[in-house]
């Protein structure tokens, strides 16, 4: 909301997604859906595959939230409000959204991870089994999906491709395998037409999917997209070349597209110490600086920093930039790709290939210090309080200088300076 009352035009900004704070949201919000399922057993391949699906719909789903809410910044008579009263205005959309929805969602994901967990293992059975349609029989079942308890098919039948439970919000359906010969199997017409009365008050057509067949929580048309996304390239695949061949032709769609590039964007998440280490999907892991951003990385993680460790970015696009380094517009760095986040931080790390240690040094401040205030620099053979004097003689220049740190031969790091407030 913060971030949506510094919006300065008439009209609501799409791009408003690619927003650090909102992008920061959408990841939090995408975590709340991913602890439904954390305990399930699934492979790793299905796992990653339900969380890309949780980001899209949390993403789709603040778009909503800051749509809703872009018509709050003005009073009735037109001009803006204090941010008080806006906020005060639009915690009602907080509640519906965030509370209301939210349990609902949850419950639905829950249901539907666990789904498509069991559907990967039914697969590595294949027709060995068939497989049958459970409700829980008791007196909270709906008759439209009782129409479909005991339904009886292999797992090759189409019928499992749009019959697959949860068949509505709050759904407590499952499938379970049973052998062949215990159990008649259905035939396939009766099946569908059960299916059909079990899906009725599905006008939509959104609950017609499986979640374990797509690899998702959620399907494609949900309360936050529209129709045709069920169809649409983008979110049938999310490639770069559909994403740049993609032309939106209304705002859903448009902040769809910003949504999945943002989420091509988001990184390996890895527990490290008291911290976390983020990686950038885009961050070449061969590259002969990544094992030294690994190792800065670990050893400020291992004290509960959260580090992100960033791509190098050549003349990137806006909304990339925007969702890898989107808290750096405004500053003096706007435009610049330091390699680092730590904590609210962006730091520049620097290496040195001349054996002359005085001039690597020089040259280590000087590239490093374009990308930030913030250094770590590979230790030349110097002396600290050369190397002092050498950042003073800068700052007296007017240059900025926060902080320096030195990565030591052993992969450990000593702070050489920090500026201080006085």
């Amino acid at each position: 909301m913060r971030s949506l009352f510094k919006e300065k035009g008439a009209e609501f900004r799409v791009d408003l997604v690619a927003d650090p704070a909102v992008q920061e949201f959408v990841g939090a919000h995408a975590l709340v859906m991913d602890s439904a399922f954390q305990k399930v057993e699934m492979s790793d391949a299905m796992r990653r595959r339900l969380t890309r699906s949780n980001y899209i719909f949390s993403g789709m789903k603040a778009f909503h939230e800051l749509h809703e809410a872009f018509p709050s910044l003005l009073d009735e008579n037109g001009n803006r409000k204090p941010f008080e009263r806006f906020l005060n205005d639009v915690r009602k959309i907080d509640g519906t959204y965030n509370a209301n929805y939210l349990r609902a969602e949850y419950n639905f994901v829950a249901a539907s991870a666990e789904m498509a967990a069991k559907w990967e293992q039914f697969m590595r059975d294949g027709d060995r089994y068939n497989l049958q349609y459970r409700t829980q029989q008791d007196d909270k079942v709906r008759p439209e999906h009782a129409a479909l308890d005991r339904v009886t098919l292999p797992p090759s039948d189409s019928f499992w491709e749009e019959h697959w439970p949860p068949l509505s919000w709050g759904c407590r359906c499952t499938v379970v395998q049973v052998r062949k010969s215990k159990y008649p199997e259905t035939p396939h017409d009766e099946a569908m037409a059960r299916g059909e009365e079990a899906l009725q008050k599905d006008k939509t057509g959104m609950f017609r999917f499986n979640s374990g067949l797509k690899g998702k929580a959620m399907p494609d048309y949900n309360p936050y997209t529209i129709k045709k996304c069920k169809t649409c390239p983008v979110a049938n695949g999310g490639k770069n070349g559909q994403l740049a061949r993609f032309v939106p032709d209304n705002e859903v769609c448009k902040a769809c597209v910003l949504v999945h590039q943002c989420e091509q964007l988001r990184g390996k998440v890895i527990k490290h110490g008291k911290g976390t280490i983020k990686v950038c999907h885009l961050v070449d892991r061969r590259d002969s600086d990544y094992e030294r951003l690994m190792a800065v990385a670990r050893h400020f993680a291992s004290d509960g920093a959260h580090v992100v460790l960033t791509p190098k970015m050549t003349r990137p696009q806006k909304f990339e930039y925007d969702c890898v380094y989107g808290s750096l517009r405004g500053s003096r760095y706007d435009g610049k790709c330091p390699d680092l986040k730590i904590g609210e931080h962006w730091y520049e790390h620097e290496g040195f290939t001349t054996d002359n240690p005085k001039r690597a040094f020089n040259n280590m401040m000087n590239h490093g210090l374009k990308q930030s205030d913030r250094l770590i620099l590979d230790r030349p053979d110097l002396t600290d309080r050369f190397m002092l004097r050498s950042i003073q003689n800068r700052i007296n220049l007017g240059i900025h200088i926060q902080e320096v740190w030195l990565r030591n031969k052993d992969n450990t790091l000593t702070l050489l300076y920090k500026k201080t407030d006085g």
